[in-house]
Protein backbone atom coordinates (compact mmCIF):
# COMPACT_ATOMS: atom_id res chain seq x y z
CA UNK A 1 0.00 0.00 0.00
CA UNK A 2 1.25 3.57 -0.75
CA UNK A 3 2.32 5.16 2.37
CA UNK A 4 2.31 9.28 1.51
CA UNK A 5 5.35 11.33 3.37
CA UNK A 6 5.56 15.23 4.37
CA UNK A 7 9.01 16.20 3.63
CA UNK A 8 9.50 19.96 5.24
CA UNK A 9 12.63 22.71 5.69
CA UNK A 10 13.70 21.44 2.07
CA UNK A 11 16.10 24.31 0.68
CA UNK A 12 14.29 26.83 -1.88
CA UNK A 13 16.12 25.31 -4.91
CA UNK A 14 15.19 21.63 -4.64
CA UNK A 15 12.55 19.91 -7.34
CA UNK A 16 11.10 16.86 -7.50
CA UNK A 17 13.16 15.35 -9.28
CA UNK A 18 15.66 15.21 -7.05
CA UNK A 19 13.40 14.71 -4.18
CA UNK A 20 12.62 11.79 -6.14
CA UNK A 21 16.18 10.90 -6.34
CA UNK A 22 17.22 11.21 -2.53
CA UNK A 23 13.93 9.11 -1.38
CA UNK A 24 14.82 6.36 -4.01
CA UNK A 25 17.82 5.54 -1.41
CA UNK A 26 15.24 4.41 0.84
CA UNK A 27 13.07 2.20 -2.01
CA UNK A 28 10.43 2.45 -4.43
CA UNK A 29 9.41 6.23 -5.04
CA UNK A 30 5.60 6.13 -6.79
CA UNK A 31 5.84 9.89 -6.91
CA UNK A 32 7.46 13.00 -5.39
CA UNK A 33 6.55 16.77 -5.82
CA UNK A 34 7.69 20.01 -4.08
CA UNK A 35 4.95 22.34 -3.50
CA UNK A 36 5.35 25.86 -4.87
CA UNK A 37 3.70 29.25 -4.91
CA UNK A 38 0.77 29.13 -7.40
CA UNK A 39 1.60 33.29 -8.20
CA UNK A 40 5.29 33.50 -8.32
CA UNK A 41 6.19 29.51 -8.85
CA UNK A 42 8.51 29.47 -5.66
CA UNK A 43 9.26 26.37 -4.03
CA UNK A 44 7.15 27.34 -0.65
CA UNK A 45 9.81 24.77 1.12
CA UNK A 46 7.89 21.65 1.40
CA UNK A 47 6.79 18.67 -0.46
CA UNK A 48 5.19 15.35 0.01
CA UNK A 49 6.87 11.65 -1.28
CA UNK A 50 4.70 8.57 -1.92
CA UNK A 51 6.41 5.55 -1.10
CA UNK A 52 5.64 2.10 -2.58
CA UNK A 53 5.27 -0.10 0.86
CA UNK A 54 4.54 0.97 4.47
CA UNK A 55 8.45 -0.69 5.03
CA UNK A 56 9.96 2.05 2.67
CA UNK A 57 8.28 4.84 4.12
CA UNK A 58 9.70 4.09 7.01
CA UNK A 59 12.83 3.27 6.39
CA UNK A 60 12.74 6.77 4.25
CA UNK A 61 11.56 8.71 7.62
CA UNK A 62 14.61 6.71 9.48
CA UNK A 63 16.99 7.52 7.11
CA UNK A 64 16.39 10.92 6.18
CA UNK A 65 14.96 12.57 8.49
CA UNK A 66 17.52 15.29 9.97
CA UNK A 67 19.15 14.31 6.58
CA UNK A 68 21.42 18.08 5.44
CA UNK A 69 20.30 18.46 2.17
CA UNK A 70 22.04 21.82 0.91
CA UNK A 71 22.73 22.81 4.22
CA UNK A 72 19.24 22.19 5.54
CA UNK A 73 18.33 19.69 7.63
CA UNK A 74 14.87 18.59 6.42
CA UNK A 75 11.99 16.84 8.51
CA UNK A 76 10.86 13.70 7.16
CA UNK A 77 7.16 12.08 8.70
CA UNK A 78 4.38 10.35 7.81
CA UNK A 79 1.76 12.84 5.99
CA UNK A 80 -1.36 13.71 7.66
CA UNK A 81 -4.67 13.61 5.82
CA UNK A 82 -5.91 17.05 4.48
CA UNK A 83 -8.68 18.43 6.30
CA UNK A 84 -11.47 20.22 4.79
CA UNK A 85 -11.72 23.73 4.95
CA UNK A 86 -14.49 25.96 4.71
CA UNK A 87 -14.93 27.80 0.87
CA UNK A 88 -13.19 31.30 0.93
CA UNK A 89 -15.53 34.22 0.33
CA UNK A 90 -14.33 37.48 -1.31
CA UNK A 91 -16.19 40.23 -0.75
Amino acid sequence: MVKKLFVGSLPWETTSEQLSELFAKAGNVVSAVVITDQMSGRSKGFGFVEMATDEEAEKAIKELNGYSLNGRNIVVAEAKPREEKPPRRNY
